[in-house]
């Protein structure tokens, strides 16, 4: 498995020792970073706003543009608040520190960093279907109580989107808290390019969504969609207070472009319906429905697509003493002959 070192963006074609791959991994599913029109409203903004803000929201000057972006991204994603923060990490991070006094706290086998208590590692060889019946099964035997759950929207590395509808039953006895990790999600499944919140928020529980927006969305922040209560909690915390935020310009382009970013989305979803038609016939590829990503097991495939002029990811997981996670990751930025030619390939493999 070859190694690519960069000294240039990540593009659908990239040029690396004089030979072209088609690129097909990382995850700017949405491809906006390579749009014009994003990148000229991204301009506009730093010619604006500035090229970055370093001063805490709580500073006694203020861009209007935070609120702006809170609200409108609060309001489509059917949430009572937003809280824009300068990543994913720091984001989920201030999410779980809010909820530091739980009593219980029960975490998927998938579950991101960004929402992990230090002290808890999650079983990552047991199913999320297995967990879950855990879950169960421990709630019945509980007295009722405080309870936080942990998890992912999605597991990107399996391609599998998560069901929480189970969590009727627990909340039903139990009083529970759920936060759930988006970073995969958002511009991707849930409402519009805006997540799980919408399709969550009417489960017996406080739920709170956090997650980085650099993945689909292409903005270097990372946001929390909550409740206003669980808000003024979190405006308290010291990292919020003391951090700061995200450059604004990238606001202020995600606000001007949301024709861009569902027209984005609907290639995508167009691209992911080609390329699945393509590959029925091949056996060892798995997906989820309408899911940008393609998972296989066998890593000779990835040596050969290379030499094919594709590039997939394919790296060890969890540790380097673990077999490889390879997957085929699909983006807007994809024509129909690059899925085409990818298909041609991997039916000569397979």
């Amino acid at each position: 498995m070859k190694q690519f070192h960069l000294d240039q963006k990540i593009d659908r074609i990239i040029r690396y020792e004089g030979k072209n791959y088609r690129y097909f991994s990382g995850t700017a599913y949405l491809g906006m970073g390579l749009l014009p029109p994003f990148k000229s409203a991204l301009t506009e903004g730093m010619e604006l706003l500035g090229l970055n803000h370093g001063q805490s929201r709580g500073n006694n000057v203020k861009l209007n543009i935070f609120q702006e972006f809170e609200d409108f991204f609060a309001q489509s994603a059917g949430a009572e608040e937003a809280i824009v923060m300068s990543s994913g990490y720091l984001a989920g991070s201030a999410a779980l520190q809010s909820c530091s006094k739980s009593k219980d706290i029960w975490v998927a086998p998938d579950t991101h960093p960004a929402i992990l208590p230090n002290q808890l590692i999650p079983d990552s060889t047991m199913s999320f279907e297995s967990w879950k019946q855990l879950c169960l099964e421990k709630a019945e035997r509980l007295a009722p109580q405080e309870i936080l759950i942990l998890g992912n929207a999605v597991d990107p590395l399996t391609s599998m989107i998560h069901d929480y509808s189970w969590l009727k039953a627990i909340g039903k006895k139990h009083s529970v808290t759920l936060i759930v990790d988006d970073s995969h999600a958002f511009g991707l499944i849930g409402q519009g390019i805006f997540g799980t919140y919408e399709s969550l928020k009417t489960l017996p529980a406080e739920v709170i969504v956090s997650g980085s927006l650099g993945k689909g969305l292409s903005l270097p922040a990372g946001i929390i969609l909550c409740s206003e209560e669980r808000q003024k909690k979190i405006h308290g915390l010291r990292m919020y207070g003391g951090a700061s935020p995200c450059p604004p310009a990238y606001l202020y382009a995600f606000l001007k472009c949301q024709n861009i970013y569902v027209d984005q989305q609907k290639k995508l979803v167009q691209n992911v319906k080609l390329f699945s038609s393509l590959i029925e016939d091949i056996n060892g590829i798995n997906k989820s429905e309408d899911y940008p990503v393609f998972v296989f097991e066998r890593d000779e495939w990835v040596e050969a697509l290379e030499e094919a002029g594709f590039i997939v990811s394919s790296f060890h997981y969890p540790t380097v003493k673990d077999p490889r996670i390879n997957r085929i990751i699909i983006s807007a930025f994809h024509l129909p002959e690059d899925l085409e030619l990818l298909s041609e390939t991997l039916h000569k493999l397979s």
